[in-house]
């Protein structure tokens, strides 16, 4: 009896595992779901939350914006009528390596050239872009780490990218009308 009491739990082990973290992106466009993949990109999807715990994306806006491209956030706000950079904490290690594409719908790290100089600014593909795959690890190579999708709200993400843009203090592709990410709401973490 013993034995099939064990049996029957190791069986079912696979089903104790916890559901993948689910965040809802709030802005004054809409509600974008999005589910994070903690299992390939642990390390991105905790530096995400964090700054989401610590309120950092709240008022935030989408201030890159390519249509047929992707939307980029997370860090500047307006103020005083003019974009402001919002202070990051220390760096993430790119996990671009993890087998996760930049399709359609998919939420990566922005960076720099340095491949390992991502914080608190991240995009949502609005198309398959496979040039910034991991391809090797080289400067040149590493490619951008996804770390999550957009499960509900894709239609709001292709809107964004639909803004008309233009230059603002000093930056181009900067949407004319923002759109603010309100707040970010963790609705399921690990």
């Amino acid at each position: 009896m013993k034995r099939l009491l064990t049996s029957l739990l190791l069986c079912s082990l696979p089903a104790l595992t916890l559901a993948a973290p689910v965040v809802d992106l709030v802005t004054n466009k809409g509600t974008i779901e999005v589910t994070l993949d903690a299992a390939k990109a642990p390390k991105t999807v905790a530096n995400f939350l964090a700054y989401a715990k610590s309120g950092q994306y709240n008022n935030t806006m989408f201030h890159r914006v390519i249509d047929g491209f992707m939307v980029q956030g997370g860090g500047f706000e307006i103020k005083d009528g003019s974009l402001s950079q919002k202070p990051a904490k220390a760096t993430v290690v790119n996990e671009a390596d993890n087998g996760l594409k930049n399709r359609i719908g998919t939420l990566a790290m922005a960076r720099t050239s340095d491949p390992h100089s991502a914080s608190s600014q991240f995009f949502i593909n609005v198309a398959d872009n496979e040039f910034l795959d991991h391809k090797n690890k080289t400067p040149q190579g590493w490619g951008y780490a996804v770390f999550g999708k957009v499960s509900k709200g894709m239609d709001i993400v292709n809107r964004i990218a639909k803004s008309r843009t233009g230059y603002k203090d000093g930056m181009q592709d900067v949407p004319m009308e923002p759109t603010i990410i309100q707040k970010v709401i963790i609705k399921s973490a690990q």
